[in-house]
């Protein structure tokens, strides 16, 4: 996805970051985005996202960066929003060994989506 303006070229690049649910995605966008962490934040309800922009070689890139909830409720919900990612990250928590054996499952759902 791109798009020209007058001072030279735009980027927009759809990423979302996908895990078990409590593993820390939200603050990771959060930490990302507005350099901000709240030990005490909420799970997220269906999906949010963050617009990062950054300028490389001149030009200006967006990256649209997708908090998912990691809930197995969500799951459905969260399907749609893989549409158009070009790029994906998987989180887990260190401390929780569970979270780290879902990476497949993750994968699993990454291929089947994207």
């Amino acid at each position: 996805m791109g798009s020209e303006d007058e001072e030279g070229e735009e980027y927009l690049f759809k990423v979302v970051i996908i895990g078990d649910s409590a593993v820390g995605k939200s603050n990771l966008l959060s930490r990302y985005a507005r350099n901000e962490f709240n030990i005490n934040s909420k799970a997220t309800i269906g999906v949010e996202f963050q617009t990062q922009s950054m300028e490389i070689d001149g030009k200006e890139v967006k990256a649209q960066i997708w908090d998912t909830a990691g809930q197995e409720r969500f799951r459905a919900v969260t399907s749609a929003y893989y549409r158009g990612a070009v790029g994906a990250l998987i989180v887990y928590d260190i401390s929780r060994r569970s979270t780290f054996d879902s990476i497949e499952r993750w994968l699993q759902e990454l291929n089947r989506h994207c």
